[in-house]
This record gives structure tokens, sequence and C-alpha cells, in this order.
């Protein structure tokens, strides 16, 4: 009596596990099984303050912007000191450093190439812990891509290349 149970047991997992082919693998463990909000979907907006003039706010209109409306793009231009308004293209102040950053070539399609093989990648692993019992497996997925920042110092210093950023390593101590 306990071998077809058993067997059955084996059976429902293995087409639970066919199931989802086409579906994107998900890596991650993280999901809101609750009833109330996802708390990583709630965007809270900037602090409210009197503006300069009151003619020149915008009319209030459902599903218009408003003052205190995160806007992340420009918020971040702002904050590295840029402008926001001139994020169109390339400016010509960058000209040199993008020319410079292409002086090997320029691989066309690369994002499209790069979500084909991180798709790949996601597929092979996300199938392996079914169950999901042990640890992630996100970290298992990319840790052949991970980059050992000590080890990667070491190497590019016995190469001769100067690595400001990085601690000093002390005499006598090897990382």
């Amino acid at each position: 009596m306990k071998l077809p149970t058993l067997s059955l047991l084996v059976l429902v997992m293995v087409l639970s596990a066919c199931g989802s082919r086409n579906k994107e693998v998900v890596l991650t463990r993280l999901k809101n099984d609750g009833n109330g909000p996802d708390e990583f979907s709630i965007v809270p907006g900037k602090p409210l303050q009197e503006p300069a003039n009151y003619t020149t706010l915008p009319q209030p209109a459902p599903g218009g912007v408003n003052l205190t409306d995160q806007n992340p793009l420009a918020d971040g231009a702002i904050a590295l000191g840029g402008n926001p308004g001139a994020n169109r293209g390339i400016s010509a102040a960058d000209g040199a450093l993008v020319n410079h950053s292409r002086r090997f070539g320029v691989f066309a399609g690369v994002r499209e190439t790069l979500r084909r093989e991180d798709t790949e990648i996601r597929r092979q692993h996300g199938r392996v812990n079914v169950l999901r019992i042990g640890p992630d497996n996100y970290s298992s997925a990319y840790r052949r891509q991970w980059l050992d920042s000590k080890e990667e110092t070491a190497r590019l210093r016995s190469l001769g290349i100067p690595t400001p950023s990085s601690p000093p390593i002390r005499p006598g101590r090897r990382r």
C-alpha cells in the first residue's frame, strides 16, 4: 500500500515541476502571501512644501502630475548635479567618453543577447529546487559571475595597474 502512495506522490511532483515550463522562472522566494498591500509597491511622495508662486501650480486632473510625485530619473539627475531636462541622448561633453568606450567596437543587440542568456540561466537553475527547500537558488545561479574584489585587486596590482579606490594591502599579508 505504501509503494503506490509513494509513486503517486513522485508522479505528482514530477508533473508539477513540468507544469510551468513556459512561465518566467523567478529565482527569489520573496512574495506577498497576505491580504494587505505589497509594501514594495508603495512609493512615498516628496515632502509637502510651499511653492514659490501659486499661479505656476499644475491644474489638478485625475491621473495628472503632482509636485509631490516621485520622478526617479529627474531626481537622480538632480542629485548627481545634472540637469533633468538634458537627458536626451549623449551630450557633447560626454562624446569623447562614449567614443573611447566604443574603441574596440560595439556588439549590436547586446541587450537582447543578455536577456536571452539570463533567461536560460534562470531556466536551468530555477527548476533545481522544485520544493524550494534549502538555500535560495538565485545565489547558485549567478555564483560563477560573481567578482571577488580582493582577488581582482591583487590580480590588477600584480600586473602593475593602480587600484587607488581599494584599501592598501599591508606588507606580509596576502589577500
